[in-house]
Protein backbone atom coordinates (compact mmCIF):
# COMPACT_ATOMS: atom_id res chain seq x y z
CA UNK A 1 0.00 0.00 0.00
CA UNK A 2 1.25 3.33 -1.12
CA UNK A 3 2.02 5.83 1.99
CA UNK A 4 1.02 9.17 1.00
CA UNK A 5 2.26 12.28 2.19
CA UNK A 6 1.24 16.29 1.65
CA UNK A 7 2.31 19.76 1.98
CA UNK A 8 0.30 22.79 3.08
CA UNK A 9 0.63 26.09 4.42
CA UNK A 10 1.41 29.91 3.93
CA UNK A 11 3.56 31.06 0.69
CA UNK A 12 7.42 31.20 1.62
CA UNK A 13 7.30 28.95 4.27
CA UNK A 14 9.68 25.94 2.67
CA UNK A 15 7.16 23.41 2.13
CA UNK A 16 9.19 22.63 -1.45
CA UNK A 17 12.30 22.50 0.06
CA UNK A 18 10.84 19.87 2.84
CA UNK A 19 9.29 17.87 0.09
CA UNK A 20 12.63 17.77 -1.13
CA UNK A 21 14.19 16.48 1.85
CA UNK A 22 11.31 14.31 2.67
CA UNK A 23 12.01 12.70 -0.73
CA UNK A 24 15.74 12.21 0.10
CA UNK A 25 15.31 10.82 3.30
CA UNK A 26 13.27 8.17 2.25
CA UNK A 27 15.67 7.41 -0.94
CA UNK A 28 18.69 6.69 1.47
CA UNK A 29 16.42 4.78 3.85
CA UNK A 30 15.74 2.68 0.43
CA UNK A 31 11.67 3.31 0.65
CA UNK A 32 11.33 3.66 -3.10
CA UNK A 33 10.03 3.67 -5.74
CA UNK A 34 8.51 7.44 -4.80
CA UNK A 35 6.03 9.21 -6.61
CA UNK A 36 7.22 12.80 -6.21
CA UNK A 37 4.08 15.16 -7.32
CA UNK A 38 4.14 18.69 -7.81
CA UNK A 39 1.04 20.37 -7.52
CA UNK A 40 1.61 24.07 -7.55
CA UNK A 41 1.12 25.46 -10.94
CA UNK A 42 3.91 27.59 -10.32
CA UNK A 43 6.02 24.31 -11.06
CA UNK A 44 9.59 24.23 -8.77
CA UNK A 45 9.62 21.00 -6.82
CA UNK A 46 11.66 19.90 -10.22
CA UNK A 47 14.47 22.24 -9.51
CA UNK A 48 15.04 21.79 -5.99
CA UNK A 49 15.57 17.87 -6.88
CA UNK A 50 17.88 18.77 -9.21
CA UNK A 51 15.73 17.40 -12.56
CA UNK A 52 14.61 19.36 -15.49
CA UNK A 53 10.81 19.14 -16.35
CA UNK A 54 9.84 19.64 -19.80
CA UNK A 55 6.37 18.41 -19.99
CA UNK A 56 3.52 19.27 -17.72
CA UNK A 57 0.00 17.98 -17.00
CA UNK A 58 -1.31 21.48 -18.22
CA UNK A 59 0.94 21.76 -21.41
CA UNK A 60 -0.18 17.90 -22.40
CA UNK A 61 -3.52 18.59 -22.14
CA UNK A 62 -2.96 22.32 -24.13
CA UNK A 63 -1.42 20.36 -27.14
CA UNK A 64 -3.82 17.52 -27.08
CA UNK A 65 -6.93 19.93 -26.82
CA UNK A 66 -5.54 22.01 -29.90
CA UNK A 67 -5.06 18.65 -31.56
CA UNK A 68 -7.60 16.23 -30.23
CA UNK A 69 -9.64 15.27 -33.26
CA UNK A 70 -5.83 13.93 -35.09
CA UNK A 71 -6.91 10.29 -33.03
CA UNK A 72 -4.77 7.43 -34.43
CA UNK A 73 -7.61 5.04 -35.80
CA UNK A 74 -8.41 2.38 -33.81
CA UNK A 75 -7.73 4.76 -30.38
CA UNK A 76 -10.31 6.42 -27.94
CA UNK A 77 -10.00 10.01 -27.09
CA UNK A 78 -9.45 8.51 -23.72
CA UNK A 79 -6.49 6.23 -24.59
CA UNK A 80 -4.81 8.77 -26.52
CA UNK A 81 -4.98 10.94 -23.10
CA UNK A 82 -3.16 8.85 -21.23
CA UNK A 83 -0.56 7.86 -23.26
CA UNK A 84 -0.05 11.55 -23.69
CA UNK A 85 -0.14 12.24 -20.02
CA UNK A 86 2.72 9.35 -19.36
CA UNK A 87 4.83 11.55 -20.99
CA UNK A 88 4.68 14.04 -18.33
CA UNK A 89 6.11 11.83 -16.26
CA UNK A 90 9.93 12.45 -15.09
CA UNK A 91 11.90 8.65 -14.65
CA UNK A 92 15.00 8.73 -12.33
CA UNK A 93 16.08 5.26 -10.54
CA UNK A 94 14.34 6.07 -7.47
CA UNK A 95 11.96 8.34 -7.98
CA UNK A 96 9.69 9.68 -10.63
CA UNK A 97 7.93 12.91 -10.88
CA UNK A 98 4.82 14.77 -12.53
CA UNK A 99 3.95 18.08 -12.44
CA UNK A 100 0.74 19.57 -13.13
CA UNK A 101 2.10 23.17 -14.34
CA UNK A 102 -0.57 25.58 -15.38
CA UNK A 103 -4.13 25.51 -17.40
CA UNK A 104 -5.71 27.00 -20.56
CA UNK A 105 -5.73 30.76 -19.78
CA UNK A 106 -4.19 32.86 -16.71
CA UNK A 107 -5.58 31.23 -13.08
CA UNK A 108 -7.67 28.21 -14.91
CA UNK A 109 -6.10 24.64 -12.87
CA UNK A 110 -9.53 23.39 -12.38
CA UNK A 111 -9.40 21.13 -15.71
CA UNK A 112 -5.66 19.91 -15.19
CA UNK A 113 -6.29 19.48 -11.20
CA UNK A 114 -8.85 17.00 -11.90
CA UNK A 115 -6.83 15.31 -14.44
CA UNK A 116 -3.64 15.02 -11.78
CA UNK A 117 -5.59 13.46 -9.03
CA UNK A 118 -7.26 10.61 -11.81
CA UNK A 119 -3.50 10.38 -12.89
CA UNK A 120 -2.17 10.27 -9.68
CA UNK A 121 -4.77 7.61 -8.87
CA UNK A 122 -4.00 5.28 -11.44
CA UNK A 123 0.17 5.29 -10.32
CA UNK A 124 -0.21 4.73 -7.13
CA UNK A 125 -0.07 1.05 -6.63
CA UNK A 126 3.25 1.05 -8.76
CA UNK A 127 5.06 3.29 -5.74
CA UNK A 128 5.61 2.62 -2.17
CA UNK A 129 5.13 6.27 -1.38
CA UNK A 130 3.75 9.59 -2.71
CA UNK A 131 5.61 12.96 -2.05
CA UNK A 132 2.96 15.98 -2.98
CA UNK A 133 3.72 19.53 -2.91
CA UNK A 134 1.06 21.93 -3.20
CA UNK A 135 0.73 25.37 -3.76
CA UNK A 136 0.32 28.22 -1.13
CA UNK A 137 -3.08 28.76 0.62
CA UNK A 138 -6.52 27.13 0.50
CA UNK A 139 -7.12 26.42 -3.06
CA UNK A 140 -5.89 22.47 -3.27
CA UNK A 141 -7.94 22.14 -0.43
CA UNK A 142 -11.47 22.80 -1.72
CA UNK A 143 -10.50 21.64 -5.17
CA UNK A 144 -9.57 17.68 -3.33
CA UNK A 145 -6.03 17.83 -4.13
CA UNK A 146 -5.37 16.52 -0.96
CA UNK A 147 -8.48 14.31 -0.18
CA UNK A 148 -7.48 11.52 0.86
CA UNK A 149 -3.86 12.10 2.51
CA UNK A 150 -1.74 9.09 4.99
CA UNK A 151 0.21 12.28 6.19
CA UNK A 152 -0.63 16.21 5.86
CA UNK A 153 1.85 18.37 7.01
CA UNK A 154 1.08 21.51 7.69
CA UNK A 155 4.33 24.02 7.39
CA UNK A 156 4.18 27.29 8.69
CA UNK A 157 7.82 29.47 9.22
CA UNK A 158 8.57 31.58 12.16
CA UNK A 159 5.36 34.11 11.61
CA UNK A 160 2.04 34.91 13.35
CA UNK A 161 0.83 34.78 9.62
CA UNK A 162 1.95 31.27 9.13
CA UNK A 163 0.77 29.99 12.05
CA UNK A 164 -2.94 31.62 11.76
CA UNK A 165 -2.76 29.81 8.00
CA UNK A 166 -1.89 26.39 9.31
CA UNK A 167 -5.19 27.35 11.85
CA UNK A 168 -7.55 28.18 9.10
CA UNK A 169 -6.35 24.81 7.45
CA UNK A 170 -6.79 22.78 10.21
CA UNK A 171 -10.49 24.10 10.54
CA UNK A 172 -11.02 24.13 6.56
CA UNK A 173 -10.00 20.19 6.94
CA UNK A 174 -12.75 19.56 9.56
CA UNK A 175 -14.94 21.67 7.56
CA UNK A 176 -14.99 19.87 3.91
CA UNK A 177 -14.43 16.47 6.16
CA UNK A 178 -11.02 15.38 3.91
CA UNK A 179 -9.96 11.85 4.82
CA UNK A 180 -6.39 12.95 6.37
CA UNK A 181 -5.18 10.17 8.54
CA UNK A 182 -2.32 12.13 10.53
CA UNK A 183 -1.69 15.68 10.30
CA UNK A 184 1.73 17.31 11.90
CA UNK A 185 2.28 21.13 12.26
CA UNK A 186 5.82 21.80 11.54
CA UNK A 187 7.53 24.99 12.74
CA UNK A 188 10.05 25.43 10.19
CA UNK A 189 13.17 27.90 9.44
CA UNK A 190 12.68 28.01 13.75
CA UNK A 191 15.44 29.79 15.39
CA UNK A 192 16.88 28.20 18.43
CA UNK A 193 14.61 29.97 20.66
CA UNK A 194 10.66 30.64 19.34
CA UNK A 195 9.25 34.53 19.65
CA UNK A 196 6.73 34.79 22.16
CA UNK A 197 4.70 35.83 19.93
CA UNK A 198 4.34 33.08 17.85
CA UNK A 199 4.44 31.04 20.42
CA UNK A 200 1.55 32.41 22.10
CA UNK A 201 -0.29 32.10 18.42
CA UNK A 202 0.29 28.91 18.68
CA UNK A 203 -0.86 28.53 22.53
CA UNK A 204 -4.12 30.63 21.14
CA UNK A 205 -5.11 28.49 18.59
CA UNK A 206 -4.53 25.06 20.47
CA UNK A 207 -2.23 23.82 18.01
CA UNK A 208 1.11 21.58 19.12
CA UNK A 209 4.36 22.08 17.35
CA UNK A 210 4.68 18.46 15.71
CA UNK A 211 8.70 19.04 14.71
CA UNK A 212 10.82 22.34 14.37
CA UNK A 213 12.88 22.61 11.51
CA UNK A 214 15.99 25.17 12.24
CA UNK A 215 17.24 27.86 9.86
CA UNK A 216 19.48 26.06 7.51
CA UNK A 217 21.68 28.81 5.40
CA UNK A 218 22.76 25.51 3.15
CA UNK A 219 19.37 25.16 1.80
CA UNK A 220 19.74 28.71 0.17
CA UNK A 221 23.40 28.35 -0.92
CA UNK A 222 21.84 25.31 -2.82
CA UNK A 223 19.80 27.06 -3.91
CA UNK A 224 21.40 29.84 -5.07
CA UNK A 225 24.05 27.06 -6.91
CA UNK A 226 21.11 25.30 -8.65
CA UNK A 227 22.26 22.26 -6.88
CA UNK A 228 19.58 19.28 -5.78
CA UNK A 229 18.36 19.06 -2.56
CA UNK A 230 18.94 15.64 -2.58
CA UNK A 231 22.48 15.64 -1.95
CA UNK A 232 22.37 17.82 0.91
CA UNK A 233 24.90 16.47 3.21
CA UNK A 234 23.47 14.19 6.54
CA UNK A 235 25.11 16.31 8.83
CA UNK A 236 23.20 19.49 8.00
CA UNK A 237 20.91 20.70 10.56
CA UNK A 238 17.66 21.15 8.30
CA UNK A 239 18.41 17.18 6.94
CA UNK A 240 18.90 16.04 10.70
CA UNK A 241 15.89 17.27 11.54
CA UNK A 242 14.24 16.29 8.53
CA UNK A 243 15.12 12.61 9.61
CA UNK A 244 13.72 12.80 12.57
CA UNK A 245 10.43 14.12 11.92
CA UNK A 246 10.17 11.21 8.99
CA UNK A 247 11.50 8.50 11.55
CA UNK A 248 8.50 9.78 13.80
CA UNK A 249 5.84 9.49 10.76
CA UNK A 250 6.66 6.38 9.65
CA UNK A 251 5.98 5.17 12.99
CA UNK A 252 2.76 5.41 12.59
CA UNK A 253 2.78 3.09 9.57
CA UNK A 254 4.87 0.22 10.95
CA UNK A 255 2.99 -2.46 8.99
CA UNK A 256 3.20 -0.50 5.59
CA UNK A 257 6.78 0.83 5.51
CA UNK A 258 8.09 -2.92 6.63
CA UNK A 259 5.95 -4.79 3.54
Amino acid sequence: MTISIAMAGKGGTGKTSIACLIVRYLIKQRRVPVLAVDADPAANLDLGLGVNVEKTIGSILAGYNENKLVIPPGMSKEALLDLKLNESIFESQDFDLITMGRGEGAGCYCFPNNVLKSFIDKLLPNYKFMVMDNEAGLEHLSRGTTESIDHLLLVSNHSVKGVRTVGTIIQLVKELRLNIKHRWVILNQAPETIDPLVEAEFGRLGISIGAAIPEDRLIMEYDWHQRSLLDMPGDSASVQAIDKMMNQILSKNPSEVNS
